[in-house]
């Protein structure tokens, strides 16, 4: 964010992130990428400095603050450093508004408390193998069974899929599947799941070309109980919930989108002013100085956008449309810069040594999680006619 917009409290909480990353998450990150998830301490960790439950009610050790521009600057900072894991961001800004906003006080009490220390981890299953921005055609099921729910169905591309202690599962609870597709007038419910209940399991870790340090599962449910005080929010409810929260979710990926983007630019500069080819440095040369003139302009152009959008976000003016806006402009955006930063290193652009090559790979789901870019296109035209 522009720094009209921050005051001195959100530059302290900025350097506060930065100092994190450096000790706590930098030095461990290639190992993650190895092991495919990052160290649970560094949730812990992450409690401890204040990061985790920004806008949780004190009295649950959240920090009790609601302004959305610490959550910004959070994402803003992981994103420019290049570290996705551990997803501090969809623990707070994804899960955390169903847990402050549906849960009831008793789970609060069971709950919060885990969030916000970093103890209990927490993930969201919505995707399935058949259904991933088409949410209607879900088929995950959960049935009334003596005082209970029985949970059965798979859920697919769930980050922090291996190290949550708590799930939000969405799952039909009305109309179930249908022969051949289920009906799109079904009604649906969230859940929490914890993953020791009979007939849950974490299937393999998803082998993705990017963000290797975020781990992402599969799961699936044989009859699985769940208690009734597990139900989150009103039954029948929850595609009105998912609608409401998935404004935030798009703004985060596009202030997320548009940070790193920012950074690789700002690395390019860098190295187009030192790297020399036939004379003279690879960005004195006017077809790329014409192009380094492009992209600045382009991310100018959506930094406006963003944060006019997180201060509209701030004061609950943000629309679904104009999420829609800031996520495809800006995922799309951010592939289009950091393939033509790739472009300006040449060789060394291929090489994970440099931060552009792995921003290639790490910043591609973009513009597919969340909604993909087409989905978000029929959201802003369905708005205009």
């Amino acid at each position: 964010m522009r720094e009209e917009i921050l005051d001195d409290e959100h530059r302290d909480f900025r350097n506060l992130v930065r100092a994190f990353i450096a000790k706590q998450i930098a030095p461990h990150y290639a190992a993650w990428e190895e092991r495919g998830m990052a160290d649970r301490a560094v949730w812990r960790e992450a409690g401890a400095a204040g990061l985790l439950g920004i806008d949780m009610p004190e009295e649950y050790g959240g920090g009790g603050n609601g302004d959305y521009r610490f959550q910004a600057v959070l994402a803003e900072e992981l994103a420019r450093a290049g570290t996705y894991a551990p997803c501090l961001p969809l623990h707070n800004e994804i899960v955390g508004p169903y847990l402050r906003t549906l849960t009831t006080g008793e789970q609060k009490g069971r709950w919060l408390p885990g969030f916000c220390s970093g103890a209990c981890v927490t993930a969201i299953a919505i995707t399935e193998p058949d259904a991933g921005s088409d949410v209607g055609a879900m088929r995950t099921t959960a049935a009334r069974r003596d005082g209970h729910w029985v949970l059965t169905g798979g859920k697919t591309f769930v980050s922090n899929g291996h190290s949550a202690d708590l799930y939000l599962v969405l799952a039909r609870t009305a109309g179930g599947p249908a022969a051949g597709r289920p009906s799109r007038g079904a009604s649906a419910s969230l859940f929490a799941v914890e993953p020791d209940r009979p007939g849950f399991a974490r299937g393999r870790k998803i082998d993705k070309i990017g963000m290797r340090a975020l781990d992402t599962a599969e799961l699936s449910f044989d009859e699985v109980p769940v208690p009734a005080e597990n139900l989150v929010g009103r039954p029948g409810r929850a595609f009105g919930y998912l609608l409401r929260n998935l404004v935030q979710e798009r703004l985060w990926i596009g202030v997320s989108a548009l940070a790193a983007a920012e950074q690789i630019f700002e690395e390019t500069l860098e190295y187009a002013g030192r790297r020399s080819v036939f004379g003279a440095p690879v960005g004195h040369h006017q077809v790329n100085r014409h192009l380094l003139a492009e992209l600045a302009t382009a991310l100018a152009v959506a930094r406006s956008h963003c944060d006019r959008a997180i201060l509209a976000h701030n004061e609950g003016r943000l629309g679904a449309e104009d999420a829609a806006m800031v996520k495809w402009w800006n995922s799309e955006l951010c592939q289009t810069v950091v393939s033509r930063c790739l472009q300006l290193h040449g060789g060394y652009g291929f090489v994970r040594e440099f931060a552009v090559a792995r921003a290639f790979v790490d910043t591609r789901v973009q513009s597919i999680y969340g909604g993909t870019t087409e989905i978000m296109k029929e959201i802003i035209g369905n708005s205009l006619v």
